[in-house]
């Protein structure tokens, strides 16, 4: 193993050694066995995420550093691009023409512009320095006036104790502006390995990872943002530099150094640093041949009798010769006239042993870079949870392009190393140049893209007075709906419910219950008792067919399922009082009698409408020779749900449900009811805000999605307000804004998306899966691939920002009719300060991640004055309608 290899190395010369096992024994240091490779591995891994996590982040040697790269190019990005790359010894300038098909091809013109820099510790000099360079190659391509984005690459990883803490960008951009380029904008800094993974992203598939391995090494790649956490962004996608040239430096790989890495680490300008860099960067690997070559001539193994001074020169031998002695095609006669035009007189068998430690040297660069790779790839196939990474790496640098084989290596290593990840090698071409053109042309982009998303979603982004309008426009209603002669005109019918009282926890005895609601159907019993309540119920399956049939039909279905349940439960020679929860607009004319209004949810069951409902149930079980049913309460699932919270909590006088439709109730007082004799006490008043704006009083809240969704439900221009809440239509809404994006070119790159145009497929339980806090952009990606949309991680981000503003209006939108509701309680009781609760039941409310904390902020906002607890409703249109039922019984008692 490497351990032992190091322990061999530095044995003392022996006679009994021949020159070949001392040879040997050299390019066994230097070679790393496969398990040491994946120890290396695990522990960049193991430094990486030490650099990633903000608790030990300033710990880490691997300094996983945030680009604010949230993109790659998608081949659309277009226009003149100027870019200006800070080289070792020059500044380099260069205009490079974008063209949207997904190919670029730098200006004819474009020149490089060499010239000495001032000295490093006049740094406010350098950058006026490089703007006149900057303004001389202008002049000399006859630019146009018009807006130029530049791209700023800082190629050397120049530093200054007089620059830090100061804003490059903004340094350049003054200087820029000294030299009237008014013209010019810096829009993008970055360094030449996110520059690689960019250009190599303009060939028609994304690169997400890029190497540099040339003077120094280094890598970066697209990371899930949320894992950044030294970045403030949460969502989308980060581009990471790892700076791994560092990697090592708190002693890590000391098990693989051998005495002659520790040699060129000690005569370097920063001992002890960037150990990995120094192992694997181009500037440091001659060296390292250099003291194995010194060692072995002190062996006597090299060079035997002729002068070898040479060789105690640091530097002398550069890598770039090093690769021409292992990459030529002249074999041996090149390795000798490079040894000799050092001054060496090689001969055969040296030339021979020298190829060999070059070889050696690179080789392991190689295989240390793999196991690097490795470590990425193998944390991005986690972090997305995927069983398999196909991925594109961007590669550059003079060891790269300079020898065949370190290719060849670093992709079968890699390979060896993270089996379950599949990379492919992709050559950069000018990464710093061009790759800076692409970074500060997808930063344009992106920033085109927000503008015109913003545009697009703005008319669903309510303002705090947006809501206070739409509160009061309620609470109008809501007195229209009291009114006696005002109640035929207005939107929220605010229909008696007969409702007397809320439970008081003396109610006992047997109950059925009956809930229709939706195209499932329960029959329960509910046994209420001094310890408690208890249930047993069945669901029946309405079928479509029935739903959209005759009303005889649906009813008989009704009594059926009825008659089932009582078989199985042994009830049928029983007669329980019964609650009927009948979750549809009614006009109840007493605790019994409710008469329907209108049909929602996808029913449209003939003969129905404007008929009591009960009586249509009592009908049925006449047809069917049930004799057995008393049904004594007709209740909808609001009041249902305020009931079976006010079982457990005596300050519950609200009932709302949001799910696939939405209502509201609540206690009024009876001297407000104008459509019910009687002043005194109160009474439930099932709101039916769902129909809230049928008359045009919320027009100017309707979008255009609105409209195309409104247009082609069963009941257009009808159930408004519901319209823009339940989850029977939000991801309709979802679906219409998505075929505007896509149509606008901002998503799926304008391709076209037949599947989406398929109504109902964009359901609104993918909002609430979409939406849940920390849920990876990758499992975003499986969702909307599920549907047959091939979303980039960029489409997979917008597309969750518009299930959230379409989920965060909704909820906004709920919490300004609450507010309404509650504020007028308040005032009805004359109070400063109310406290109540509201039972709260529906699919979007329990089950969206962000909807139910919205709600509350803003019923917060809306109604200081008042103290709202919410209670979530177990079983409210089952238990509450039996309760009803309870309460009923109660008070017909003598």
């Amino acid at each position: 193993n490497a351990a032992s290899n190091l322990k061999a190395h530095s044995l003392p010369f022996t006679p009994a050694l021949t020159s070949r096992a001392q040879v040997q024994r050299a390019l066994l240091a230097l070679t790393i066995p496969l398990e040491a490779l994946q120890a290396v591995k695990d522990r960049m891994l193991q430094a990486m995420r030490k650099g990633l996590s903000r608790q030990t982040h300033a710990q880490a040697n691997v300094r996983m550093l945030p680009a604010y790269i949230c993109s790659t190019p998608d081949g659309t990005e277009k226009g003149d691009i100027l870019v200006v790359e800070l080289c070792q010894s020059h500044v380099r300038t260069l205009r490079v023409t974008l063209l949207g098909d997904g190919n670029q091809s730098p200006q004819p013109g474009c020149w490089v512009m060499g010239s000495s820099w001032p000295p490093p510790t006049m740094p406010l000099q350098l950058f006026d320095f490089i703007a006149q360079c900057l303004r001389q190659f202008l002049a000399g391509i006859s630019s146009p006036q018009h807006r130029l984005p530049l791209g700023f690459v800082n190629g050397t990883g120049f530093s200054c104790s007089d620059v830090e803490g100061k804003d490059v960008v903004q340094l350049l951009q003054s200087a820029i502006k000294k030299q009237e380029l008014h013209h010019v904008d810096v829009v993008a800094l970055m360094n030449d390995t996110v520059g690689t993974m960019m250009t190599c992203s303009m060939r028609g598939e994304p690169c997400e990872v890029a190497l540099i391995v040339g003077t120094g090494t280094n890598s970066c790649f697209m990371a899930e943002a949320q894992l950044v956490e030294m970045a403030e962004e949460i969502s989308g996608q980060m581009c990471v530099i790892t700076e791994w040239g560092c990697f090592g430096d708190d002693g890590t790989l000391s098990d693989i150094l051998t005495p002659y890495d520790q040699h060129v680490d000690q005569e370097s300008f920063n001992p002890g640093e960037k150990r990995f860099e120094k192992l694997v960067g181009s500037l440091y690997l001659g060296e390292i041949v250099r003291h194995v070559l010194t060692a072995l001539v002190a062996e006597k193994v090299l060079f035997t009798g002729r002068s070898v001074a040479i060789l105690r020169t640091k530097d002398v031998l550069k890598t770039q010769q090093v690769l021409e002695i292992i990459n030529n095609e002249e074999g041996m006669a090149k390795a000798r006239r490079v040894l000799e035009a050092l001054g060496l007189q090689p001969s055969e068998q040296d030339c021979c042993r020298v190829q060999q430690i070059c070889r050696a040297v690179v080789s392991r660069a190689a295989a240390l870079c793999a196991a690097g790779l490795a470590a990425i790839l193998s944390h991005m196939c986690q972090s997305q949870e995927l069983e398999r990474l196909v991925v594109n790496v961007g590669v550059d640098g003079e060891l790269y392009r300079g020898y065949t084989r370190f290719g060849e290596i670093l992709q079968s290593v890699t390979g060896l190393l993270a089996p379950e990840c599949m990379a492919t090698l992709l050559p950069s071409v000018d990464g710093t140049g061009q790759g800076a053109a692409v970074v500060t042309a997808v930063a344009l982009r992106l920033a085109a893209q927000r503008h015109e998303v913003d545009q697009l979603l703005a008319p669903l982004q309510l303002s705090r007075a947006d809501l206070e309008r739409v509160q009061a426009l309620m609470r109008r209603e809501m007195e229209l709906g009291l009114g006696l002669e005002s109640h035929a005109n207005a939107s929220v019918r605010m229909l008696p419910t007969y409702v007397r009282g809320t439970p008081d926890g003396t109610e006992r005895g047997e109950f059925l219950a009956l809930d229709l609601g939706g195209t499932n159907f329960r029959v329960l019993v509910v046994r209420v008792a001094q310890d408690g309540i208890r249930m047993a119920s069945e669901i029946y399956v309405i079928p479509t067919a029935v739903m959209q049939g005759t009303g005889e039909a649906l009813f008989n279905h009704i009594i059926e399922c009825i008659m089932d349940f009582q078989l199985k439960q042994n009830l049928l020679e029983q007669v329980l009082p019964l609650g009927f929860t009948f979750s549809f607009p009614c006009q109840q004319l007493g605790l019994d009698k409710a008469v329907l209004l209108s049909w929602t949810k996808g029913f449209s069951a003939s003969g129905c409408v404007g008929q009591d409902v009960v009586q249509l149930l009592r009908e049925a079980a006449q047809r069917k020779q049930h004799l057995g049913l008393k049904v004594v309460a007709v209740v909808n699932d609001t009041v249902g749900t305020m009931m079976s919270c006010g079982y457990d909590d005596p300050k519950c006088e609200i009932g709302l449900i949001v799910g696939t439709g939405t209502n509201a109730c609540y206690m009024e007082e009876m001297r407000n009811v104008g459509t019910v004799e009687g002043e005194q006490g109160r009474m439930c008043i099932n709101m039916e805000w769902g129909a809230f704006g049928d008359n045009g009083c919320l027009d100017d809240f309707f979008t255009d999605f609105d409209r195309l969704v409104d247009e082609k439900t069963i009941n257009a221009g009808k159930q408004r307000f519901e319209k823009l809440i339940s989850g029977m239509y939000l991801g309709e809404i979802v679906r219409h804004i998505l075929l505007a994006l896509v149509e606008k070119q901002l998503l799926f790159r304008g391709k076209p998306c037949p599947k989406l145009q398929t109504r109902d497929i964009f359901q609104t339980k993918f909002l609430s899966t979409i939406e849940i806090d920390g849920l990876a952009l990758q499992q975003v990606r499986a969702i909307l691939q599920d549907l047959e949309l091939q979303a980039s991680f960029e489409d997979s981000l917008l597309v969750q920002k518009v299930c959230q503003t379409v989920s965060l209006r909704a909820a906004q939108l709920c919490a300004a009719g609450l507010a309404a509701v509650v504020e007028k309680m308040r005032e009805n009781r004359g109070l400063a300060q109310l406290a109540v609760t509201v039972g709260v039941d529906g699919t979007l409310y329990k089950m969206h991640p962000r909807f139910s904390q919205h709600l509350q902020q803003m019923l917060r906002d809306l109604a200081p004055n008042c103290t709202v607890t919410f209670l979530q409703s177990e079983d409210g249109s089952g238990k509450g309608a039996a309760l009803v039922a309870a309460v009923a019984c109660r008070g017909a008692e003598p």
